[in-house]
């Protein structure tokens, strides 16, 4: 691992750490964590190995990332403050980020030892997966599907909650409408 593999996971780590104080979700908090994992993306997904379980290992890692993304989002608190949408991740929602972006690095750091690397050759031989592009790829699309999903989640989490407050607004002025006096009397 190099000095930029280890900045671009902790700027992935802080961004939800960062969060447990509660921010405002605006363009930056949404569009700063598909960067990050967009250039990562662009730089080491030379392709995608289709050979022998590269896609099952690849769809299995896929999978655990769009799961691990769902619950971060759905973990993570979601508020119409003033119309504008608030989010606040919980303990267990940075617990879970911190724990899947440090699984990838650990797994990155100790495959980076020759035991190893020798034990994830060993595991790919015996498992018919055809070489370590099929590793790179099922761990950057395990944080892709992560990130994207948690992202997506959270969005639609925060649109519900406006079109609730909206509608319970417009609820409210209905309401008052048929109750309000005309001409002195209620109605």
């Amino acid at each position: 691992m190099n000095t930029t593999d280890w900045l671009v996971d902790i700027a992935l780590l802080l961004i939800v750490v960062l969060q447990l104080r509660g921010e405002r979700l605006t363009r930056r908090t949404i569009l700063l964590p598909l960067a990050i994992i967009g250039w990562v993306g662009y730089h080491y997904l030379h392709d995608i190995p289709t050979a022998g379980n590269d896609v099952a290992l690849i769809a299995t890692f896929t999978g655990i990332g769009i799961a691990f993304g769902l619950a971060g989002g759905f973990l993570t608190r979601v508020r119409d403050i003033g119309g504008h949408i608030h989010i606040k991740a919980t303990y267990a929602a940075a617990a879970l980020w911190v724990i899947s972006m440090g699984f990838r690095l650990g797994f990155a750091v100790w495959t980076s030892h020759p035991s190893g690397a020798q034990h994830v050759g060993d595991f790919s031989v015996a498992h018919d997966i055809t070489s370590s592009q099929a590793w790179v790829a099922a761990l950057l699309l395990m944080a892709l599907s992560e990130v994207v999903v948690r992202i997506g989640t959270i969005v639609t989490r925060g649109q519900l909650v406006l079109a609730r407050g909206k509608n319970a607004d417009g609820d409210a002025a209905a309401d008052a409408a048929r109750v309000a006096p005309r001409n002195g009397s209620y109605v």
